[in-house]
């Protein structure tokens, strides 16, 4: 499977995750509790349901055996991207960020900046 499919998967199977216990829960609300956010519960519940399922199984994901983690997170394999095969006269830099590096922002800046300047990958 390639890294695409592995990231897409590992994205959308923990929000159907969320999706189900969101569902669980607004059924166990009281009326009066539906009733006072009108709507705006679902909008409220389901991105913290989501925050909160999706780092409760990538904490978990290292004690589940690996069929567990395919249902719970749509592929055990973590998702690896290839490297940018190097032209003659390029130099290779390594934007990977270390703990405490710079933030994703300027990472992302500086990889389209190189992309423009070199063009696409091969």
């Amino acid at each position: 499977m390639n890294a695409q499919l592995t990231s897409w998967l590992r994205t959308v199977v923990p929000g159907l995750w969320a999706g189900l216990v969101a569902w669980l829960v607004s059924l166990g609300l009281p009326d009066t509790v539906t009733t006072a956010v009108a709507g705006a519960g679902e909008a409220v519940v389901f991105p913290v349901v989501l925050a909160a399922v999706y780092a409760l199984l990538r904490r978990a994901e290292r004690h589940l055996p690996d069929w567990l983690t395919r249902v719970f997170l749509g592929s055990a394999k973590v998702p690896t991207y290839g490297t940018f095969t190097q032209r003659p006269g390029t130099v290779t830099v390594d934007l990977t960020r270390p703990p405490g590096g710079p933030s994703d922002a300027l990472l992302d800046s500086l990889r389209d900046g190189i992309r423009r300047r070199n063009g696409p990958a091969d």
